[in-house]
């Protein structure tokens, strides 16, 4: 993929407001805006957001997300991408209240039919809510070289954030209690951290991942090798219909199921923007990482 094609498609979930952001409050999540021991330039801080209410002595599992590219360079931006540009607040209180209703009822991303299909899954089965880890995430290809920053942000997720989430949080330990997601750029750089650290994770997604055509093939390659290093693990790959990195992330899921490593592949309609998120990508993200944690066996 060409520099300028991946920063561009990125570029389009940026934010057309000022710099000002904030996660709104929730009667559902309390907030913890943690400062650690990191690299101002590439990361140390992340917002977490804890469900309230929970009983004495329970451990929730962990979903650390990561944010696309108009976030980069500006930790508040970035630590509050997720809960207030992608819709994970109001994400999080819609499942908690089924029935699941349309936010943009003019728009088709959100069919009736897989509404309905939300909506009785739900009913069977309740949210449960996990702990929401949202750390900056940087830009690989502004900080070179990128292997180098993906090395050392894979080993600050590790040894630096997921302690401190644990230490300050009712946060389950062990893979099968942490998943790891990104949307757009944090697609990409999610999928390079799990490649390196797939000892962590539990479950890994991406939401309308960067990536290329041809980089899909080699990472299915990867991916299928570290599979088989550490026991299966449930993949999703959400894209849209019309999102610029369609292609690549079915070219993901067709190759992966070539290799045999089970994956789910969503193809909803919609464009690769913010609106597109808080009305199904996010909504579609959490739910499925839901379902999965607590329940995957991890070596």
């Amino acid at each position: 993929m060409r520099r300028r094609s991946f920063l561009v498609g990125c570029a389009s979930l940026a934010w057309a407001g000022g710099a000002a952001s904030a996660t709104p409050k929730s009667e559902d999540l309390e907030q913890h805006d943690l400062v650690l021991d990191g690299n101002p330039k590439i990361a140390r801080r992340s917002l977490v957001l804890v469900p309230k209410g929970i009983a004495a002595g329970k451990k929730l599992p962990v979903l650390v997300l990561l944010h696309g590219l108009g976030e980069t360079g500006n930790e508040l931006l970035g630590i509050h991408a997720w809960g207030e540009r992608y819709g994970l607040v109001r994400a999080h209180e819609r499942l908690k209240r089924p029935p699941i209703a349309k936010l943009a009822p003019k728009q088709p991303w959100l069919s009736d039919e897989h509404r309905t299909l939300l909506n009785q899954s739900l009913a069977k089965r309740p949210f449960r809510g996990v702990i929401l880890v949202c750390p900056v995430t940087p830009n690989p290809h502004r900080l070179q070289p990128a292997k180098k920053t993906l090395d050392w942000y894979a080993d600050w997720i590790e040894k630096t954030l997921l302690p401190a989430v644990r230490e300050r949080t009712p946060a389950a330990a062990g893979a099968r209690n942490t998943g790891i997601d990104g949307c757009s750029l944090g697609g990409y750089v999610g999928i390079e951290v799990f490649l390196r650290k797939p000892h962590l994770f539990g479950s890994f997604g991406g939401v309308q991942a960067a990536f290329s055509v041809p980089g899909a093939l080699v990472y299915a390659e990867r991916l299928a090798r570290a599979v088989a290093d550490v026991g299966p693990r449930p993949i999703r790959l959400g894209t849209s219909g019309a999102d610029p990195y369609k292609r690549a992330n079915q070219a993901l899921a067709k190759k992966l199921d070539e290799l045999g490593v089970p994956n789910e592949l969503s193809v909803p309609p919609g464009p690769h923007n913010q609106p597109w998120l808080k009305e199904i990508g996010t909504l579609d993200m959490l739910l499925w990482h839901d379902r999965m944690l607590g329940a995957t066996a991890s070596k």
